[in-house]
């Protein structure tokens, strides 16, 4: 990696005796998926700079769990969960960003009736706050001219209701924001969430990343954007699919800030 990006882990804190403002759970998708690092950096250099005093777990991370639960293996869930939980009240840990809705979802909703109660937003919503703050400034007019369109992700938008802060960020680059008719609450699912990620779809007329591929290509975009890594995999799959991978990129709403900052 040519750039240097500051990330400490929560060991090397509690080696100095300090608490980071936040810890970033990175998600086993934005440790391992080539394509997911990419927007775990991007989120890193706006953390950086911003000059936020972060910690991620590095190797002490790891599967919240969620894809267990989903796919119905509660045992396992339950023994994931609770590792991360002893290791999380350990380190005192109050307040945690992901760039994973799943992991924002699990970490917020299912994780406090087993005695893990944090502060967990979303990374969008942690941009938003950084920029309200003016801790962070989004300048540049790189995306101006460029149609963007947002997927709402499931666990951000409509198990969690977190529709603003991604639209928010966006209106920043410049660009213009054209919604899918499917938006907000009526958002139609990429067709990853609950497990599926991991296996073949069942036999029917069209794979559904493929018609909510369709729904954002009604809106004519030069970009899709979205807020989660399983998201951008089934999307950018949807684009192959229609063979427009050479006209339409599919970016993070965080990479999308990283790159109108040159960062």
């Amino acid at each position: 990696m040519s750039e240097q990006l500051k990330v400490k882990t929560m060991q090397q804190f509690m080696a100095e005796g300090k608490q980071p403002e936040i810890l970033f759970w990175v998600g086993s998708a934005g440790s391992y998926d080539d394509r997911a690092k990419k927007i775990s950096r991007a989120f890193v250099k706006l953390l950086n700079k911003a000059n936020v005093d972060f910690a991620v777990l590095g190797t002490e991370e790891s599967s919240t769990g969620d894809v267990a639960k989903r796919a119905g293996n509660e045992f396992l869930f339950q023994m994931q969960a609770m590792m991360n939980i002893e290791l999380l009240n350990g380190y005192e840990i109050k307040r945690i960003v992901t760039c994973d809705p799943h992991s924002f979802n699990t970490l917020k909703n299912e994780y406090p009736s087993l005695g893990g109660t944090y502060d967990v937003v979303h990374h969008t919503q942690y941009l938003k706050e950084l920029i309200d703050d003016g801790r962070l400034t989004i300048s540049g007019d790189g995306y101006k001219g460029k149609r963007i369109t947002f997927h709402d992700p499931c666990y951000l938008g409509r198990a969690n209701s977190v529709f603003d802060a991604p639209r928010e960020l966006l209106t920043k680059t410049s660009a213009e924001l054209v919604e899918m008719k499917r938006h907000k609450k009526t958002a139609l699912c990429c067709g990853a969430g609950g497990a599926q990620m991991f296996k073949e779809p069942e036999k029917g007329d069209m794979d559904i990343n493929v018609l909510r591929t369709k729904d954002a290509l009604e809106t004519n975009p030069n970009i899709i954007a979205t807020a989660c890594p399983y998201c951008n995999t089934m999307m950018t799959d949807g684009i192959k699919a229609h063979e427009k991978e050479d006209s339409i990129t599919v970016l993070d709403v965080a990479e999308l800030l990283a790159n109108a900052q040159n960062l």
